[in-house]
């Protein structure tokens, strides 16, 4: 993708200086405004803006001198310290545009000096933690030899930068601040998911059902939009304190039958979408390299012993074999839904091509229902069958369930690619996070295996890295409201196996009819108690108080800026800072644990970390990465490892977009950009005139 030309550093830093003196004077000057405290905290504010700003100019000198250094290659600029710079550039303009803004309409009778110095107070209390986070990433340059974002030998200082998040104050990104450093078209939708997150966090855990707490939900959400404190305090208590199960109870509620129904009015139309489940047999394979011999697959074992593979097959044209008995035999859902029945439909000829998919959600959340939107586009856009892969998840089905499924899953589609709408002439993974995670070791598995290895694999910003490890880009984790490192560690130990939880088999066949019934009863009681509650909260602050501030949070951050230097909390006692200057503190440690299983070592959960031999025969792997996602190190160093072991690799860098741009496909013009490249980077793989089990078969 298209790189915007670097900015001028010196400049951004010089008209910063300008404009707070600017301020400084018009609130300092003989005419002293009669603004009362307001202009007091403005002043402060603004003179401690001046002073961050003063110490980051030489440090960002330093980063943009070197960090090209750590790019994968000179035409494909991006890795964390260029990010982290980016972010701080996006926080100094929405700084140097509001100082503007209040130099000039201070004496407009309609100026909000109130709200404005809130404003000024939240981006200075942010500005002061990516001072503290470029720091951390100056002493990461320091630690690591050149070219090298991980820090896997030196175990102390990714356990201080664990420690350090767990101290380190959160909620000014997450108020005021929320989604200042990604496209502007992507933060109403970042602001909505905060506010229906913390909305959920207040009632999750209350005896009613999914939709009751969703509806209660709604009904609180409205005092997170008037204030950006509380909402960004109360999405640190959350993203700090709560269990894996309010996560995929949360991330789960795209599932509900609301939103994909939405999705699916929005997507493309398809003649074939359903699920299917494929029971546990044993499979014979012809080995890559003599296919008179086979190997034996076993179904999947792990945990629970042998288990059925969900999957849901999406195309946009029916297909020879798609409408076949022998495969809707296997459907989920009596009768399957194809459009044979429509007179207009006319069957195609099988495709030479098949797109198998693994879907993301941490491990431990969403299905293949969550990532229809794009499937279908892609169905339609590259005239192939998608075979999308509904995993068992964690923390009930720790690894290697998953990657048992799905290589399952790829190995039976191998041998009945002719019920699927295809000939398999050219297969090709994809997946997004986790999903890319699975891309790669499903492949490793088939190299491992001796059968026929896919032909390419597209990987959307993968992790590659199950660990804690400190890396530039995973220092973002303390600012991104969609993957913070708490949440994170969560779902790398519940992959892991080290998250305790019930195991709790789904209930195949259950009355949804009944549980609708349920729910809609307790949505009555639930809108009473929800609209009750929403009013008193406002009737009533004492409510509130106890897990909020009584003022306005950045400006209590203001008053106690000073103190907070001068307190220097055990947890950051490993890594050092500049004499006279400290982060902010949160009022509450997150709780952070630390990756330590060694199950997370394993190449098969982390193959950043498997040996050359292992990775050795891996089809083309095309990446596509996102600037502003705490895993772009892992996706850089990845394909850093693939390109000097002489394997063939792509990687592409999208810009100002989040992790997970795919499920916000059609949602701005940028997620559309991003979601194009991954689509043409698919449509190499399928059109390679030498794919890899081609040249196997002619040696």
């Amino acid at each position: 993708m298209r790189e915007a030309p670097e900015m001028d550093y010196e400049v951004v830093f010089a008209t910063l200086e300008k404009v707070c003196q600017d301020n400084i004077s018009v609130f300092c000057g003989p005419s002293r405004l009669p603004h009362g405290t307001a202009v007091e905290r403005l002043v402060t504010c603004v003179k401690q803006i001046q002073e961050h700003g003063r110490a980051l100019e030489p440090v960002v000198t330093s980063f943009t001198a070197v960090y090209h250094h750590y790019d994968f290659d000179a035409q494909t600029p991006g890795n964390g310290y260029r990010t982290l710079v980016k972010v701080l550039e996006a926080c100094l303009l929405h700084i140097i545009h509001k100082a503007r803004y209040i130099a000039s309409s201070y004496s407009n009778p309609f100026f909000r000096v109130d709200h404005n110095t809130s404003e000024m107070e939240a981006y200075c209390s942010a500005l002061c933690q990516l001072r503290a986070l470029l720091h951390l990433a100056q002493q990461l340059i320091n630690d690591n030899d050149c070219g090298q974002l991980y820090s896997l030998q030196d175990k102390d200082l990714s356990r201080s930068f664990v420690q350090e998040y767990s101290s380190m104050h959160k909620a000014c990104f997450y108020g005021r601040c929320l989604g200042f450093q990604y496209s502007p078209s992507i933060r109403p939708f970042l602001q909505t998911v905060v506010i229906s997150m913390v909305s959920y966090g207040e009632t999750y855990g209350k005896q009613q059902s999914g939709l009751g707490t969703a509806a209660l939900s709604l009904l609180t959400s409205g005092k997170y939009v008037i204030d950006p404190e509380l909402r960004g305090a109360e999405f640190e208590r959350i993203t700090q304190n709560l269990d894996m199960q309010f996560w995929k109870s949360f991330w789960n509620l795209t599932e509900s039958g609301l939103l994909t129904g939405f999705n699916r009015i929005a997507s493309k139309q398809v003649q074939v979408n359903f699920t299917m489940t494929v029971p546990p047999v044993t499979l014979r394979l012809p080995l890559a390299s003599d296919p008179r011999l086979s190997v034996t697959v076993s179904p999947p074992i792990a945990h629970w012993g042998p288990g059925p593979v969900h999957m849901r097959l999406i195309s946009y044209e029916l297909r020879e074999g798609q409408d076949s008995e022998e495969l809707l035999v296997l459907s989920r859902a009596k009768p399957p839904p194809i459009s044979t029945h429509l007179p207009w439909v006319q069957k195609q000829p099988r495709s030479p091509w098949l797109l198998i998919h693994f879907h993301g959600g941490g491990f431990v959340a969403q299905t293949s229902k969550s990532h229809e939107n794009y499937l279908r586009s892609w169905s339609k856009e590259l005239n192939v069958p998608v075979l999308s892969v509904d995993y068992s998840l964690s923390p009930e089905a720790p690894f290697p369930r998953a990657l048992e499924e799905c290589f399952y899953a790829y190995c039976w589609a191998l041998n009945n690619c002719h019920l699927l709408g295809s000939t398999a002439e050219r297969v090709c993974l994809a997946g997004d996070s986790a999903g890319g995670n699975l891309c790669i070791t499903v492949s490793m598995k088939a190299i491992s295996t001796g059968i026929r290895i896919p032909d390419g694999i597209m990987a959307a910003y993968p992790a590659t890295l199950l660990t804690t490890d400190a890396s530039p880009s995973r220092l973002l984790t303390l600012i991104d409201p969609l993957l913070p490192l708490g949440v994170l560690t969560k779902c790398i130990n519940a992959y892991a196996g080290m998250c305790v939880c019930r195991t709790v088999q789904p209930a195949m066949g259950s009355s949804t009819l009944s549980t609708l019934s349920r729910d809609t009863a307790m949505l009555l009681s639930d809108l009473t108690q929800g609209a009750s509650n929403w009013i008193q909260s406002f009737l009533d602050p004492r409510r509130t108080s106890g897990r909020s501030l009584s003022r306005s949070s950045s400006q209590r951050q203001t008053e106690t800026h000073m103190s907070n230097q001068a307190s220097v909390p055990n947890s950051g006692a490993q890594l050092c800072y500049p004499q006279g200057f400290e982060p902010l503190r949160s009022e509450s440690l997150a709780m952070v644990n630390p990756t330590s299983c060694p199950v997370i070592k394993n190449p098969f959960v982390s193959p950043l970390l498997a040996p050359n031999s292992m990775l050795k025969g891996l089809p083309p792997v095309h990446i596509v990465a996102s600037a502003l996602d705490a895993l772009l190190d892992d996706s850089v160093m990845f394909a850093k490892k693939l390109r000097d072991m002489g394997q063939p690799v792509s990687l592409t860098v999208a810009k100002d977009l989040p992790h997970g741009f795919l499920s916000l496909y059609q949602l701005s013009k940028e997620t559309d950009v991003a979601a194009e490249v991954c689509v043409a980077r698919i449509r190499e793989v399928f059109e390679q005139e030498n794919p890899p089990h081609d040249l196997v078969e002619e040696t």
